[in-house]
């Protein structure tokens, strides 16, 4: 008795698991969306790590296995740095604190490509396009504020996972490194480099 309960259990795990699985192998296109969290890497302007960030992609299966599509994302990074005198060149001096803000709107396409056509599919993508962003320092009685354009790229690793019987819902988790060739002599910003982290959920 014992045994035929379960084989029963395993044959209805595999059918469940199926179900799932042809939920998504039938579904071409795709789309993720969610928090990021985001950390600047070797960048004196700021160089912190922040929650403060969304994005959304989407995109159809070409083949299988092979997704183009497009993304938009953004992030906000913070820094604050002590009050101090600063000297400049025409003797003049000012003592404050500063607040400097380093606010990223990257968006392009996206080739994704997914390793398993099932309820769990880890995938690598490539993403390639613009990216606006904002560098602003504010001190006790104004702001100095500049934004550039750039070139961006971003390598991704992740997974998207449909737990949910026959339901084409589930979530995303995703790991990213990028850079952005975008440049402020001011602030001696010779490109933008970031990592992080995003969660959220996939359609």
């Amino acid at each position: 008795m014992k045994r035929i309960i379960c084989v029963m259990l395993a044959v209805s795990a595999f059918a469940f698991a199926a179900s799932e699985a042809s939920a998504q192998m039938g579904k071409r296109e795709y789309i993720n969306g969610g928090w990021q969290f985001n950390g600047t890497v070797a960048n004196d302007f700021v160089e912190s790590a922040s929650g403060y960030g969304a994005y959304i992609e989407g995109g159809y299966y070409v083949t299988p296995m092979f997704a183009v599509g497009g993304f938009a994302s953004f992030n906000t990074n913070n820094k604050y740095i002590p009050k101090q005198t600063y000297v400049f060149d025409d003797k003049s001096a000012l003592t404050t604190d500063l607040d400097r803000s380093l606010y990223q709107v990257p968006f392009g396409v996206t080739f994704r490509y997914r390793f398993l056509r099932d309820a769990i599919q880890p995938y690598i993508e490539a993403k390639v396009g613009s990216e606006y962003s904002v560098q602003s320092t504010y001190m006790s009685t104004f702001v100095s504020r500049s934004d550039n354009w750039g070139f961006y790229i971003s390598p991704e690793i992740g997974m998207t996972f449909y737990p949910f019987y026959k339901a084409d819902f589930g979530f995303q988790v995703a790991a990213y490194y990028s850079y952005s060739s975008n440049r402020n002599k001011s602030y001696d910003i010779k490109g933008l480099n970031n990592v992080g982290f995003k969660l959220g959920i996939a359609f």
